[in-house]
């Protein structure tokens, strides 16, 4: 839950889902209220593909609160594909979720972000700059993603609005939990994930939410940045497992003797 730490800290916060998770959203707001913390929590149904639920849902964040200091552009989703099966239907549908949304959220933001001179951080993912398989189309709309980032960066500097991204790796959410479960072992496919990190774990939403309340508050000399939160994925040389069709790292047996640096 992206909104509890920032809430906790005092934020006001209106958040959005579309209409099939409004009664899930109410019960997060509900809660949030009901927990004595210092900040506001308001749920707004809204589908990020749709222009005028945009348009709608920054209209009632400002009347509100009277005021825009922060937009944080979180929706997404990845779905595996091989390439080649993926259509140009499939990456319309991503591309649509997760990176018109965030340049039509900012386009309708913005004038308000000006006036304050707030910022917007966009929620990318580290497999937009390092890449993974099998799930081409996420790759490419999450690479947009922070491309896009700098870009508004470089536009909005003018107008003391800072424009910043987070790229997670592997976060335990719902989503990964329902994608893991589709497995015949469910905790030997967690594992795997969790060995992607230097950490050996997973991060959590709210290690993700804190990096956001960093970029937002008090990274006031950030601009253009991607802040990876990563747990270490993406540092270190090593074995690039030689993934074929029929192969994966637990079919390849003990590679401990095949370092190029062995003395």
């Amino acid at each position: 839950m992206l909104m509890g730490p920032t809430v906790r800290q005092g934020s006001n916060v209106v958040f959005c889902a579309e209409a099939s998770e409004a009664e899930k959203g109410q019960e997060i707001q509900s809660a949030l209220q009901a927990s004595g913390c210092p900040g506001t929590a308001c749920f707004q149904v809204c589908d990020v593909r749709k222009e005028s639920d945009i348009k709608r849902l920054i209209q009632v964040t400002v009347e509100c609160y009277g005021c825009l200091d922060c937009l944080v552009n979180n929706a997404g989703t990845a779905y595996k594909e091989s390439t080649d099966d993926v259509t140009s239907r499939d990456l319309e549908n991503l591309m649509e979720l997760n990176t018109v949304s965030y340049l039509l959220l900012s386009k309708y933001a913005l004038p308000y972000l000006r006036q304050t001179k707030g910022n917007i951080v966009n929620v990318g993912s580290l497999h937009g700059s390092i890449g993974m398989k099998d799930i081409l189309s996420a790759v490419t709309t999450k690479g947009a993603v922070i491309a896009m980032t700098k870009a508004l960066a470089i536009d909005e500097s003018k107008y003391r609005v800072r424009v910043n991204s987070i790229s997670p790796s592997q976060i335990w959410t719902p989503m990964v939990e329902r994608e893991i479960n589709r497995y015949k072992n469910p905790n030997a496919a967690a594992q795997e994930l969790e060995s992607f990190q230097l950490l050996g774990r997973m991060g959590t939403p709210e290690e993700v939410a804190l990096g956001i309340l960093f970029l937002a508050a008090d990274g006031t000399y950030c601009t253009g940045l991607d802040l990876v939160l990563s747990g270490g994925a993406e540092v270190g040389f090593g074995i690039k497992y030689p993934r074929g069709p029929d192969t994966s790292p637990t079919d390849l047996g003990n590679l401990k003797d095949s370092s190029p640096c062995k003395q």
